[in-house]
């Protein structure tokens, strides 16, 4: 496997005792993560995003699998080599963390997920597919900002720029790399505490069901909250919940 080395974009000060990586999904970019990049800063943090292969200003590559996103994650260190203090991860992104974090238990101390992606079947992969290469050749800010008119001008923006600037390719690779899709064996090896922050089953969640029950029962260090209301993007769809949430589970962490 050929990892590559994956831009980064920070917020906050750099020199800050507490530092987070945080990770998009599937046709999104670093930039997409301001607001709980944002957040995370304006609490203290040191955020740093990053731009996924084939995605952003990332080297494109001839591979998409979840282990390569994995393997490019395993690779994205902080500059003392010290693990993580909380890495953050949205869909796929999400899956390619927990990965990550199933195969190196020091690479993070703590691991949140945002609706993951940890398992698609065929018909799922291919409504993915679907979505993501539309959105590509079809994608402007109007059409974004109808489908989604409560979210912030700035993440219709950032819809729209990060879809452009991915590969074609790597999005559709994405998925057909991924014939395969399931990473849900990699749960039992992630030692640190993990918190997922799911989507409203009502709204098409990707951690739901009897697939969030059997992760859950997999691992006692996982938890889950659900943000009522909010589709896949949780972090765009609803924000503020989402960065409480994080933001209360982390201050839980810490109270004696």
């Amino acid at each position: 496997m050929s990892t590559v080395t994956l831009p980064r974009w920070h917020w906050g000060d750099a020199s800050a005792p507490r530092r987070a990586l945080l990770v998009h999904g599937l046709g999104s970019s670093a930039q997409t993560t301001w607001r709980l990049s944002e957040g995370l800063a304006e609490q203290g943090w040191s955020a740093t995003a990053v731009d996924l292969r084939g995605h952003g200003d990332a080297p494109r590559a001839s591979r998409y699998r979840i282990d390569d996103f994995a393997g490019d994650l395993l690779g994205t260190r902080h500059d003392d080599g010290l693990p993580w203090d909380l890495v953050v991860g949205h869909s796929i992104g999400a899956a390619a963390a927990m990965q990550a974090a199933g195969t190196d238990a020091g690479w993070t101390r703590r691991l949140v997920l945002l609706d993951p992606a940890l398992t698609l079947d065929p018909a799922a992969r291919q409504a993915v597919l679907d979505g993501q290469l539309a959105n590509f050749d079809g994608a402007t800010v109007a059409s974004i900002a109808e489908q989604f008119p409560h979210w912030h001008p700035l993440d219709v923006e950032f819809r729209v720029r990060a879809v452009k600037a991915a590969s074609r390719y790597a999005l559709e690779r994405s998925v057909l790399d991924n014939d395969d899709w399931d990473c849900t064996s990699y749960v039992a090896h992630v030692t640190a505490p993990t918190l997922v922050i799911a989507a409203d089953p009502a709204n098409g969640s990707m951690f739901a069901g009897e697939h969030a029950a059997s992760v859950l029962a997999a691992n006692p260090l996982f938890e889950q909250v659900v943000v009522p209301g909010a589709g896949h993007s949780v972090h765009r769809d609803n924000p503020e919940a989402t960065l409480q949430h994080l933001l209360d589970w982390l201050h839980a962490a810490e109270t004696p």
